[in-house]
């Protein structure tokens, strides 16, 4: 192959790297929640389903300016973790809601991951994947030599090295606008501290029960500091306006407690 001709194939590879629009992301987040939903046992009690998304729309709609069509959603899981999956569905697992001691605190972990998705991590995180990919790809283009002996699955490897430190970014990001949002939405900002406290004195209690939240969400005493400062910059004045705890979400608590375990999927 001519090196005219590796030039244009490259230029062509490189074009098509770009951080996909919010319609493919929509697109993309429908068909992951589809299978999600499938795969894991999804509180369907009406009165729950509504809390979670009556409280997760009222953070959502004050920072959301693509409006999307937000979905909380409770998974029946006794393990300890949330997530969030692009174009505004968000899944939090029933053993974290167990483990809060207000609303406050619940609205620090959907406000944390409502702001992975407006701030486009995922989307951002897939489209840095595809251009390592690419680059390595490049390097084959335009010196094939270097790529002989190389297995797919090990280049991967080699490519996913580089973005360790993007989650861990990505992670302190949306700690800092997930204070934003929930105090935009009249939320006491102070329960995103304190659940990182219960976080990690549970880790200290019982690993095992925090082991897919740590994995996925790297808790240190760095991000009890990192909110904590987001938070001193607020007006005390404004600060001791916003709400902490309801009896609606004490009600939410008890009515979850009482719902029998969700069979998992078939």
């Amino acid at each position: 192959m001519s090196l005219a001709l590796r030039l244009v194939l490259a230029t062509a590879i490189v074009t098509t790297s770009c951080v996909p629009g919010t319609a493919e992301e929509v697109a993309m987040g429908n068909d992951y929640a589809q299978q999600i939903e499938r795969q894991l046992p999804i509180v369907r009690d009406p009165e729950i389903v509504r809390y979670i998304n009556v409280l997760g729309d009222s953070i959502a709609r004050v920072v959301d300016n693509r409006e999307l069509s937000w979905r909380f959603n409770v998974v029946d899981e006794a393990e300890i973790n949330a997530f969030a999956v692009p174009g505004g569905h968000i899944y939090v697992n029933r053993g974290l809601i167990e483990r809060t001691t207000n609303m406050s605190e619940l609205a620090g972990v959907l406000g944390h991951e409502i702001a992975h998705v407006t701030q486009r991590h995922s989307m951002k995180q897939m489209a840095a994947a595809q251009r390592a990919n690419i680059g390595l790809s490049l390097g084959c283009i335009l010196a094939p030599s270097a790529c002989q002996g190389l297995a797919g699955t090990g280049v991967s490897a080699v490519a996913q090295l580089g973005f360790a430190k993007f989650s861990r970014d990505d992670e302190t990001e949306a700690d800092r606008y997930g204070v934003k949002f929930v105090t935009r939405s009249g939320i006491d900002p102070r329960g995103m501290p304190s659940m990182f406290r219960i976080l990690l004195r549970e880790r200290d209690r019982n690993p095992g029960s925090v082991e897919g939240w740590f994995a996925s969400h790297p808790v240190e005493e760095s991000r009890v500091r990192t909110t904590e400062e987001e938070i001193a910059k607020l007006d005390p004045v404004v600060l001791s306006s916003l709400t902490r705890d309801t009896p609606a979400f004490q009600a939410f608590k008890r009515r979850l407690a009482g719902l029998p375990r969700t069979v998992r999927p078939r």
